[in-house]
């Protein structure tokens, strides 16, 4: 495994293009740590991001989480350069020839996406916890440690995506067209959520949770559902959204084993299918 490992990562570190983003995928992690110095000013009053509760523990685990995934396109980028450099530069086909199998070569592949999903999970981790003692009302062990689901969510969340990336990328070969192909996946998936929610089948009630639970078991869909969006439970918007519309109904936020095991399925799709296209491609 360590062989393997160094392999791909001396491909990767040689590659300027993967260095830089890899760099600049970090830093932009790190400037989560900036929100905390965010300041409004209304009139007379001042108000400070930091000062709103985002940083408490344990809410911070669902907000750094939700946020770090965003920047997740930056390794997305590098590993589907990195396939598509595999076939450009024919180091794929000169590892073949030196000893490695396919089988292993997808193995090394896999390596590398859970190695990068592993350093995003250990950074976050870290970074939360700084921030958390530094701004938190909240300190007692129990309260600390609570709700590091998320992290885990966070980790199969990028494993899935960039596992999608890898079978993408070796599909198609080219980086750009392989972003696109993403691209493209996104929006298919969203066009056929509300052709199935408000098209085809009417638009009624009923139909509309049936669009709900069909879309649910699409791949980049089942990602997004492992982290919801956070900002509705802070209390500040929670009073705004009383004061504007009323009472509403309470938004379920937790991570569930049925959303964890949908989207452990897909990661298991997709390095088969990758072995799969790589076995029965002629290179």
């Amino acid at each position: 495994m360590k062989r393997l490992l160094s392999i791909e990562f001396q491909k990767i570190w040689k590659n300027k293009v993967s260095k830089v983003l890899l760099i600049a995928y970090f830093v932009l992690l790190s400037f989560i740590a900036l929100i905390a110095s965010i300041k409004f000013s209304i009139g007379s009053f001042e108000i400070r991001i930091a000062d709103q509760g985002i940083f408490n523990f344990p809410y911070i685990w669902h907000f750094n989480t939700y946020i770090a995934a965003l920047f997740k396109i930056f390794l997305a980028i590098v590993i589907v350069s990195m396939m598509a450099n595999e076939y450009t530069y024919g180091t794929l086909k000169q590892n073949l020839i030196d000893g490695l199998s396919k089988k292993e070569f997808i193995i090394s592949k896999f390596i590398v996406v859970v190695t990068f999903a592993l350093a995003s999970t250990l950074f976050i981790f870290i970074m939360s916890l700084i921030l958390g003692y530094s701004f938190s009302s909240y300190n007692e062990i129990g309260i600390v440690f609570s709700d590091l689901e998320y992290l885990l969510a966070f980790f199969i969340k990028l494993v899935a995506f960039f596992s999608f990336c890898l079978f993408i990328g070796i599909l198609v070969k080219r980086s750009a067209f392989a972003l696109g192909f993403i691209f493209i996946w996104f929006i298919a998936e969203n066009i056929f959520y509300w052709i199935l929610k408000f098209g085809i089948l009417g638009g009624d009630d009923k139909t509309k949770n049936f669009g709900d639970t069909i879309i649910q078991f699409f791949p980049i869909e089942s990602m997004s559902n492992l982290i919801k969006e956070p900002f509705s439970r802070l209390s500040a918007i929670k009073t705004i959204e009383a004061t504007i519309g009323g009472a509403k109904a309470v938004k379920d936020y937790s991570i569930h084993f049925s959303q964890i095991s949908i989207v452990v399925i897909w990661i298991a799709i997709f390095i088969y299918a990758s072995y799969y296209i790589l076995k029965k491609r002629d290179l």
